[in-house]
């Protein structure tokens, strides 16, 4: 029997870089009342906030029902769960938000997400990375800073990876996945890059993405922390992915033998877990 449904986010939970439309922010919420529910992605904290949470939290989710959310940022090198009634600091009083329950209802609040773990990397391996991504990007013609938008970067550092993003995270979605539909242009870039730093793994994901990692802090990493955080078993997971393929950043879930549903959208997620509540709900 299942008990935790995890899932990768761009192109399986949305179109990439966008918040989760609204038929999968309510199938979400409904899957809330009987599963753990566990975005695990190469995204920024304050991303799943935008793309995940905010919809959720738009769309009526309760309190309760987030404390079955659990977000497996940057592959799952840094974990945050919601904690109801944790105390936080407004101004400068600290109180707990139990006493600011109205109605029966807790109001939610950005502040009661919980860092339970991180493992960033350090100052000098970030440079090595950006440096080696830079360089082969450059060589191979794909640095395209002339496409950024005002205040956007092609490398970030997520602190526990570095990002690679061909045309920044404000390019517009159709320009987005017109860039490397096969992702060939990424394949070059990542055998250049493995060629100057060779002690990095590095990762496709999303549209124009490529995540860059010290060895073993990829999606198996995640995984393995969802198993032990969460106390399940491998047969209690099941996984919503797109990149599946070896070289993707999903693939380190397959080879973990964790029961894997590979999508090419969020239609099509969406889809399964309507047949899955179908059959939970009976």
């Amino acid at each position: 029997m299942k008990k935790v449904l995890a899932f990768d986010i761009d192109q399986t939970l949305n179109v990439a870089k966008t918040p989760i439309p609204d038929e999968i922010a309510d199938l979400l919420i409904e899957c809330l009342n009987y599963y753990a529910i566990c975005p695990i992605s190469g995204q920024k904290f304050d991303q799943f906030l935008i793309q995940i949470v905010n919809r959720l939290v738009e769309r009526g989710v309760t309190s309760e029902q987030l404390e079955n959310l659990h977000l497996f940022v940057a592959q799952g090198t840094q974990y945050y769960r919601y904690v109801p009634g944790k105390t936080t600091k407004h101004g400068n009083k600290l109180f707990s938000v139990e006493t600011s329950i109205s109605s029966g209802k807790e109001p939610y609040s950005e502040e009661k997400w919980e860092q339970v773990y991180s493992y960033p990397l350090t100052d000098e391996q970030v440079e090595k990375i950006t440096n080696a991504i830079e360089i082969a990007a450059k060589e191979l013609g794909y640095w395209e800073e002339d496409k950024l938008k005002d205040g956007d970067e092609i490398i970030e550092n997520r602190l526990s990876q570095v990002t690679f993003s061909a045309l920044g995270q404000k390019a517009g979605t159709e320009e987005k996945y017109a860039w490397d539909p096969d992702c060939k242009k990424r394949e070059k870039i990542v055998a250049r890059a493995k060629e100057i730093a060779p002690e990095f793994d590095y990762e496709i994901g999303g549209t124009t993405s490529i995540n860059a990692i010290t060895p073993g802090m990829n999606k198996e990493f995640g995984m393995t922390h969802l198993l032990k955080e969460l106390d399940v078993e491998k047969d209690e997971i099941l996984y919503f992915g797109d990149m599946t393929q070896p070289g993707g950043n999903d693939y380190p879930v397959v080879k973990m033998g964790i029961d894997t549903i590979t999508v090419r959208s969020h239609e099509d997620t969406a889809y399964a877990l309507r047949g899955i509540l179908g059959v939970t709900e009976k």
